[in-house]
């Protein structure tokens, strides 16, 4: 975490969960204009962590018998057909493993430098769905892993249509509440809200506080605003088995393809097991998240750092590149420390 802020990081945030106990810690600040000590309580935007909460709302659909993993969605999802063009039969399954092929609704979005009057917009999941439209979807990108926030937008509709709730509500009643995530929510972020990590990035060299931008009102791909423990209390209520049926657990933990994604889960190593840890991932232009646990919910681990103030990749294509390195960064991190506390399963 040290090494994060001697590369210039605002805020790192952790939390470490084992059988036996649990450890946090916080480095940096808050705001850059108060200068108040980050806490390892504070809240911040995990971006992609969001697909897996989402990923367990859908499973529960599929546990409730409303939608099978394997049901297309083309004639389900209102105006899908008609807006995305699908060049064939799109399935549940496909949508959450983006092995669907769908054009990417950020490819859409203005490229302007100025980035300030787009994020004051917000972006509503079926406006997504139609941006996305406006890009070719071929019928050779279907079926191979091409990661696409349209999917987790299309799967927001889905939830919505066969809940016959908001997207919001859903996640509270389905998600959050269930598994005890009581500093997560789906709403637009008041930055005058205490306990609020700050993100920042710079434009033609000045400073821009983004934290109270949402593009996407609400986001089932990256809305999400949560805490280290939130994070972990999600991922273990998921790999503990609380959170939805084992049969759904096992399909959420299966790649259907090449990459090391199955259903709103990210794969990674485990040095104490032979079955392999899981994540949820997140990055935007302000904060990276990573949320990791063991396959048996024994052992997890948070942390959300929030990034040295940058231009984003539209001024200076470079930046992208480097945010990804700390996103890998911190995955590694994380990892390397549950292999260096974690015991095999007796």
């Amino acid at each position: 975490m040290q090494l994060f802020m001697d590369q210039g990081a605002v805020a790192a945030v952790v939390q470490i969960r084992w059988p036996e106990g649990q450890w946090s810690k916080a480095y940096g600040v808050r705001d850059l204009e108060t200068r108040d000590p980050a806490q390892p309580t504070d809240r911040a935007a995990v971006a992609s962590v969001t697909k897996t909460m989402t990923a367990i709302a859908v499973l529960k659909l599929v546990d409730d018998h409303l939608i099978g993993l394997d049901d297309p969605v083309n004639d389900v999802i209102p105006g899908f057909t008609s807006t995305l063009k699908p060049p064939g039969p799109i399935t549940v399954r496909q949508l959450l493993s983006h092995t669907s092929g769908m054009p990417e609704v950020n490819d859409a979005l203005p490229r302007d430098v100025d980035f300030r009057a787009a994020l004051s917009k917000t972006l509503t999941m079926e406006e997504a769905l139609q941006l996305a439209g406006t890009l070719p979807w071929t019928e050779a990108s279907v079926g191979s892993f091409k990661y696409s926030n349209t999917n987790y937008f299309a799967l927001g509709v889905l939830l919505q249509t066969l809940r016959h709730k908001p997207y919001v509500q859903i996640m509270q009643e389905e998600v959050f509440d269930p598994l005890g995530l009581k500093n997560t929510s789906l709403a637009r972020v008041d930055p005058h809200e205490p306990g609020l990590l700050h993100g920042y990035v710079t434009l033609r060299g000045e400073r821009i506080d983004t934290t109270d931008t949402t593009p996407a009102d609400p986001n089932p791909a990256g809305g999400a605003i949560s805490t280290m423990d939130d994070l972990n209390l999600l991922m273990a209520g998921l790999f503990q088995g609380r959170a939805v049926s084992a049969a759904s657990l096992r399909e959420m933990k299966t790649s259907p393809g090449f990459s090391p994604y199955g259903l709103g889960l990210w794969e990674h190593a485990d040095g104490c097991s032979r079955e392999s840890r899981h994540e949820g991932r997140g990055g935007f232009w302000e904060y990276q998240t990573v949320a990791v646990s063991s396959s048996d919910g024994r052992y997890q681990a948070a942390m959300s750092v929030t990034t040295p103030p940058m231009p984003t990749e539209l001024e200076d294509p470079s930046t992208d590149n480097k945010r990804v390195l700390l996103n890998g960064q911190i995955e590694s991190t994380l990892n390397e420390t549950l292999d260096r506390i974690c015991k095999p399963a007796s």
